[in-house]
């Protein structure tokens, strides 16, 4: 016995395994039907409960008629409930459950009336069995719409609302919770509070904020429009149209192509239903499938069988989303239909009679998508398959209905009812009565698993599970489960969607688009016009140097300073630094400009030196032209505090060096045209004017100038010293690292101090342009001054036109200009004489030109 129990469990291993490793990928299938009698009807049951044993030729007496298919699986399910029930030793000792039902399988709401009257004889009774004359009370199972409930509970409570019972199954409806309507009425199906927010979170999961609504007109089919509303708005999911169909068929008929029209026009992809399954509403879905209208229906579980025959590819727009209430599957259905007449409940009855499970684990590799796993879809290629049988949310209520009446029986017979003293004449009605304290606080743990409550206000933890359903060839429809959702999990956790589900039905984890607009990308932001629905909205660029990297965004993110928006405008890029660098090209010239300069100009000051004895060098004062051959240098190597990247020391020395050392050049040729006026001016000897020529007094013209510039540097210094800036708006993409000047103010005064003195140099040197021309530099001097003016003069509005180290460049230019301007004009001409015509550098050749003059100017100097 040991070994053959080992051999099972090993045997086993394999299955066990491949339910952890293989992909889910269990199937619901059914067959199509577009008979008016699938149209339910309601269905009617009577239950009572009595002192004799049931066999099972009880259930194939009563099971063996002829009923619509929807009915028949209401009548399987009653009678397997029963049996478990009775074959079930610690409920109802003693007693047993039977059921009536009329020769068609159930009764209508228009047939109740003749089974009002219920058969109270006394059956042959077993030994060991009590015997009593009625039964203690009748319940009345009643469903699975609306109509038929309310038609059958309206008649018990005029008519003999003390000797009945009715329980409910079907969906949930607030009309049947009024007690004062239904005092004797009990629902079994949970609340539907929480299907709004269900169907709405699955949207919000897909990105579908664009749908349409068609519900019944009645109380119930506002109540779902009031919630959808209101989960609608929290996460911006907008109704494309609402059609509310009328209850009464003739009404529909007349605005039957009204209601067609709305879908047809309308963008949406997705429908939701909601309202009774054998209502107008359900012609209308019937009509809108039948003339090929491709919409993703979203509904609940009651709608799973109403459909048209109609035939729609895989891959096209079509299909349905069903919301059904969770429970546990009763795995022994089928043995027990099967156990009823194995010939009559062959595979092929029970695959046209409910949904079935296919468990296509069998073979994984043909499992990839729905179309591989129904290629030669056939019902003889059904009944080859190994399956069991679902229970349907109706005849789920009808197993958990039958629980809770046995329990309440059970309560009653643990609690010694039956030897209360009782008026024989109302007795029944006393059972009834006692029933019904019972039944309202009734709370059990079914076969299965599930806790059921009794209790309307304590019920209020929904569970859905979500199904996908698509028609197929050969009659076929397929149902598939592709998530959960949990009511009582934290917000935002209770929907669970099952992706790989999803991929093996479609091949494609993604499912088709429903929305008002286009989504807005990257770069694009959404822009709403007047009169449009939230979720419709056109799609603009950001604004300059705004970006947005996600899609459908409400506004536009500005890019910090230090980065711009690329031309996609969907992201900020770092801007690159820019400034007068050495190794660009721009920076590069001016830097081999400045060098080249200053070497010349040290090459002309080594010239000078060399030939200091010659007589146009000493005519020409070569004290100050020594002064001013090195501040030269110095001016053509200022323009190399410019370039490179700026820091604070170069920021202060480069206006510094520029003020002070143009200072010293210009009042140098200030002092110079000064005493080469004196020098023409002085004939007479022992005057005081040539006192001030001897004396050298011209010469502290420098010390003061520069002295002069020099306050006005530590002026600006102090008060409003040059710094570092950074200019990120003037080029786009870069951000520009210039030397700010601080106070412009005292730059102007810098510069117009260097202008006041080039203007009282050339103002000197023109008044002695008339002199003697031999070694007369007065007319070199003021073209040195009129070319270092025009510099400046130009230098300033270009300076203003310019930005970045365009505008930097520009000052170096400026620098080099007008310091090359002076070196050229004073000094080339004497180093042409000096290298290139010797015989002209000669005090003979002076004196025989200007004796008297030159001899007193070569004494002056």
């Amino acid at each position: 016995m040991f070994a053959l129990v080992f051999l099972f469990f090993f045997l086993n291993i394999p299955l066990l395994v491949s339910r952890f490793t293989q992909p889910r990928c269990f199937w619901r299938m059914y067959e199509n039907k577009d008979k008016d009698e699938d149209l339910l009807t309601g269905c009617v049951f009577f239950l009572i409960t009595e002192q004799r044993p049931v066999e099972t030729d009880y259930f194939n007496h009563i099971l063996n008629t002829q009923t619509t298919t929807k009915n028949f699986q209401f009548l399987l399910a009653l009678a397997f409930s029963m049996d478990e029930v009775n074959r079930n030793p610690d409920l109802l000792p003693n007693s047993s459950f039977v059921f009536e039902c009329p020769e068609r399988g159930c009764v209508t709401g228009t047939k109740i009336d003749s089974h009002f009257n219920f058969s109270e004889e006394v059956h042959d009774l077993p030994a060991n069995y009590m015997c009593h004359k009625q039964t203690m009370c009748i319940v009345v199972l009643t469903g699975p719409n609306l109509a038929t409930s309310v038609m059958i509970g309206t008649k018990l409570n005029i008519f003999k609302p003390q000797q009945f019972l009715q329980v409910t199954y079907g969906p949930f409806h607030p009309i049947l919770s009024n007690r004062e309507q239904f005092p004797s009425l009990y629902q079994m199906a949970a609340k539907d509070t929480s299907l709004a927010l269900a169907m709405i979170s699955l949207m919000r999961y897909f990105n579908w904020n664009w749908i349409g609504l068609a519900i019944s007109d009645n109380d119930q089919g506002t109540q779902f429009l009031t919630q959808l509303r209101g989960e609608m708005e929290k996460i911006t999911v907008c109704l494309a149209f609402v059609s509310v169909i009328p209850v009464k068929m003739h009404l529909f008929l007349t605005r039957a192509e009204v209601y067609y029209n709305q879908i047809v026009t309308s963008s949406t992809n997705v429908v939701v239903i909601y309202g009774d399954p054998d209502s107008s509403l359900a012609v209308g879905f019937r009509r809108w499938e039948s003339l090929g209208l491709q919409r993703i229906w979203v509904t609940t579980s009651q709608w799973d069988g109403t459909t048209t025959k109609n035939d729609f590819p895989l891959n096209s727009l079509n299909g349905k989303i069903t919301f059904t209430h969770q429970h546990s599957e009763i795995s022994s259905f089928k043995t027990f239909v099967q156990t009823l007449n194995p010939l009559k409940y062959t595979e092929e009855f029970l695959a046209r009679l409910e949904w079935m499970n296919l468990n296509c684990n069998v073979s994984v590799s043909m499992c990839k998508t729905l179309k591989n796993c129904l290629s030669n879809a056939s019902l003889q290629w059904l009944k080859a398959q190994t399956f069991d049988m679902a229970f349907s949310d109706e005849s789920y209520d009808i197993y958990n209905a039958v629980y809770a009446v046995t329990h309440a029986f059970h309560e009653m017979l643990l609690q010694h009812v039956y030897n209360h003293p009782m008026d024989n004449s109302k007795g029944h009605y006393a059972h009834c009565l006692k029933l019904h304290s019972f039944m309202r606080k009734t709370r059990f743990t079914n076969p299965v698993g599930d806790r059921v409550i009794m209790n309307e206000k304590e019920n209020l933890q929904e569970e859905y599970g979500i199904f996908q359903i698509w028609n197929f060839p050969y009659g076929l429809g397929l149902k598939v489960k592709i998530g959960e959702f949990i009511s009582y999990f934290p917000y935002g956790q209770q929907l669970h969607i099952y992706e790989d589900m999803i991929e093996h039905a479609t091949g494609s984890r993604q499912m088709p688009p429903s929305v008002c607009s286009a989504e807005c990308g990257p770069g694009l932001r959404k822009f709403w016009q007047e009169g449009m629905a939230a979720c419709c909205f056109d799609c603009c660029p950001c604004p300059q140097n705004e970006v947005s990297n996600e899609t459908n965004v409400d506004r536009c993110v500005r890019c910090p300073e230090d980065q711009y928006a690329n031309r996609e405008q969907n992201q900020c890029i770092p801007k690159v630094v820019i400034f007068l660098n050495y190794k660009d090209t721009l920076g590069m010239v001016l830097t081999l400009m400045a060098l080249f300069f200053s070497a010349f100009t040290t090459v002309v000051l080594g010239i000078f030196v060399k030939h200091h004895d010659t007589p146009i060098v000493k005519a020409n004062n070569q004290n100050l032209s020594y002064i001013l051959l090195i501040s030269l240098i110095f001016c053509f190597l200022c323009p190399l505090l410019f370039i490179g990247h700026p820091n604070s020391a170069t920021c202060v020395l480069q206006q510094i060096t520029f003020g002070v050392v143009f200072t010293v050049a210009v009042s140098t040729v200030l002092a110079k045209t000064v005493t080469v006026v004196l020098a023409f001016k002085v004939t007479v000897p022992g005057t005081r004017m040539r006192y001030f020529l001897v004396s050298g007094v011209p010469n502290y013209i420098i010390a003061i100038c520069t002295l002069i510039q020099i306050i006005l540097c530590t002026i600006w210094l102090h008060f409003s010293p040059p710094f570092i800036d950074k200019d990120v708006h003037s080029e786009h993409g870069q951000i520009i690292i210039v030397c700010n000047k601080g106070s412009v103010t005292a730059f102007y005064c810098v510069l117009g101090y260097h202008g006041s003195l080039a203007l009282g140099s050339f103002i000197v040197a023109f008044l002695a342009r008339n002199l003697p021309e031999t070694f007369n530099e007065a007319k070199l001097l003021t073209f040195s001054m009129l070319l270092f003016c025009s510099v400046w003069i130009t230098f300033l509005p270009v300076y203003h036109s310019t930005k970045g180290k365009i505008m930097v460049a520009v000052e170096v230019l400026s620098i080099l200009a007008s310091s090359a301007g002076l070196l050229g004009c004073i000094f080339i001409p004497k180093c042409y004489i000096i290298l290139l015509r010797p015989e002209r550098n000669s005090l003979q050749k002076l004196r025989g030109e200007n004796t008297l003059l030159n001899t007193h100017f070569i004494n002056c100097n």
